[in-house]
């Protein structure tokens, strides 16, 4: 397997080479080759090349089998002409990964905010009210003049067919659940035409419930009965929000893993932003990035038949399981150890635990 990995900024080199190494760890005791190129994103790019993410990244990334993306300081990057670019977002555009995949589940060690759960968001992760990504060129916030501002949003038929099915493809997997979350009563052409979709998807998964819930109401349900979603699909900025709100539930938008899929490509990348605040410090969480590596590992491993990839996920998810319930875990999440030294206690784990 081969990976472009891009650390990114803030604390992106430290849960990366974190990552990294329990993915060396998984591939010497599972059996499969791994091959890594580094290189550099967001502020080190911009000092040495004049711009956050170069134009050859995104052939390494077409020919490589996956793609790891550290946090980047996204906040700092305002102006493309200037090279700034969202290098979240470039990727995300550039190789159609148009499925945000955000699992969330609860750990019996942890504080459970809400009570137990286990879910997963699908988000549609290519249009919306996203204005870096919805147009094929220029910007879709415009300011008419200084005291207004027009924000366009881009649904489109096809994203909505295809996140859609994303989502009753994964629940067959699961509890066979699928809630799709919507504004229609609103936004009811955009949104509408979303939940058609999902309609029209459900009658080919007979064996998958389905139900749908305005926005606000499913946040009152996730607040008031966490444990009764599956899998929730919904539209981009929704997915957004919910999505970190249930990883934070979660225990830490440390624990919540993300993978960004399309048809042909996918990129893992941590939930959370950069945290210039705590970079360099050895204490920042690096479970979401490790977790959001499984996600990319079991992709890779449905797609080519390839078990031992699918193994190594598995285990790895079951590592990390285990040591939150042994408090083996930074200290945002009530341990003692470092980033570096949580990363190679969970690696020496998966060795234990593969025995």
């Amino acid at each position: 397997m081969r990976l472009l990995v891009l650390p990114g900024d803030g604390i992106g080199p430290e849960i990366t080479a974190a990552t990294l190494g329990v993915l060396r760890k998984s591939a010497e005791l599972y059996g499969f080759p791994l091959e890594i190129r580094e290189e550099v994103i967001g502020h080190a790019s911009l000092q040495r090349h004049g711009t956050t993410v170069r134009p050859e990244l995104l052939e390494l990334a077409r020919a490589a089998d996956g793609l790891i993306l550290g946090p980047a300081a996204t906040y700092d990057f305002q102006d493309p002409a200037k090279g700034e670019i969202n290098p979240s977002a470039f990727f995300r555009k550039s190789l159609d990964l148009f499925a945000n995949i955000r699992p969330a589940r609860t750990y019996a060690s942890l504080p459970q905010k809400l009570g137990p759960f286990d879910l997963v968001i699908v988000r549609e992760n290519t249009e919306g009210f996203y204005s870096d990504r919805n147009m094929a060129k220029g910007n879709a916030e415009l300011l008419v003049t200084d005291d207004v501002v027009v924000s366009l949003r881009r649904v489109t038929r096809k994203a909505c067919a295809r996140i859609a099915r994303a989502a009753f493809e994964l629940a067959r997997e699961r509890r066979k659940h699928v809630t799709a979350v919507h504004k229609a009563n609103v936004m009811k052409i955009g949104d509408g035409m979303f939940l058609d979709e999902c309609r029209a998807c459900h009658r080919e998964f007979p064996d998958v419930i389905f139900d749908d819930l305005i926005v606000d109401a499913a946040l009152a349900h996730l607040i008031r009965h966490p444990s009764r979603f599956d899998v929730m699909v919904t539209l981009n900025l929704y997915g957004d929000i919910i999505s970190d709100m249930t990883s934070e539930a979660s225990g830490s938008l440390g624990l919540g893993g993300s993978l960004n899929a399309g048809d042909d490509f996918a990129m893992a990348q941590a939930s959370h932003g950069s945290a210039p605040d705590i970079a360099g410090r050895n204490i920042a969480n690096p479970f979401s990035l490790i977790l959001s590596a499984a996600q990319l590992l079991a992709w890779y491993g449905r797609r080519n038949n390839a078990a031992t990839c699918v193994n190594a996920a598995a285990a790895i998810q079951r590592a990390v399981e285990n040591a939150v319930a042994e408090g083996e875990i930074t200290r945002d999440i009530g341990g003692r150890l470092g980033t570096k030294e949580t990363g190679e206690s969970l690696a020496q784990r998966l060795a234990r635990e593969a025995i």
